[in-house]
């Protein structure tokens, strides 16, 4: 049997496909964390707060690997964006985001026994125009439904993003180089996927 070398505290399959992508060796935690913000707390807390709070979860649970936990928020003029609760709520929030940017914050942290990092990576995104029949017609593709701001950039709705600034993975939603080195901090390799072995 492969040997696991990491513990993912996230059920997200996009994590998931950017960790096998580098070639890491990992199995999936649940973890219930609620995502809640706390009063007045700043998306970059409320996703760093998160991160750590799965990442602690998890390693509580198995303690002999380093476990990894992360959070994806869109913050758009001040105001988190996380999944739509709906139909109407999603189509507000991609009218909302056209023609304007955001910013795409994800909070990335490893724990293991007493050690512990964590590290918040913004990327800024500028949406082109978007009509209210395109939102309709993108909403009931079913993508927009289960990711944060209502939209995902590595499939149909890669055709709003006019300009990006930062990690392109963030937004997917796990920072790739930042995650790489925290990885390295904690002894966990990367390109070890079948894919990847000579």
């Amino acid at each position: 049997m492969t040997s696991v070398h990491l513990l993912l505290a996230s059920q997200s399959p996009r994590r998931q496909e950017l960790l096998r992508q580098i070639g890491v060796r990992f199995a999936v935690l649940t973890v219930p964390v609620p995502e809640i913000p706390e009063p007045g707390e700043l998306p970059a807390d409320y996703v760093q707060r998160l991160a750590l709070a799965k990442a602690r979860a998890g390693s509580r649970l198995r303690p002999e690997l380093p476990v990894l936990g992360a959070d994806t928020v869109v913050v758009h003029r001040g105001h988190i964006l996380e999944k739509p609760r709906d139909r109407e709520h999603g189509l507000a929030m991609l009218t909302s985001l056209g023609g304007d940017s955001h910013q795409v914050l994800t909070g990335v942290a490893l724990c293991c026994g007493d050690l512990q990092q964590v590290q918040v990576v913004t990327t800024e995104v500028q949406f082109r125009p978007i009509n209210p029949t395109e939102a309709e017609r993108y909403w009931d593709t079913g993508e927009p439904a289960d990711k944060a701001g209502g939209y995902g950039i590595q499939g149909l709705g890669a055709v709003f993003v006019a300009r990006l600034a930062g990690s392109y993975s963030n937004v997917v939603g796990l920072p790739l180089t930042e995650t790489q080195a925290l990885l390295a901090q904690f002894d966990v390799p990367v390109w070890c996927g079948a894919n990847y072995e000579r």
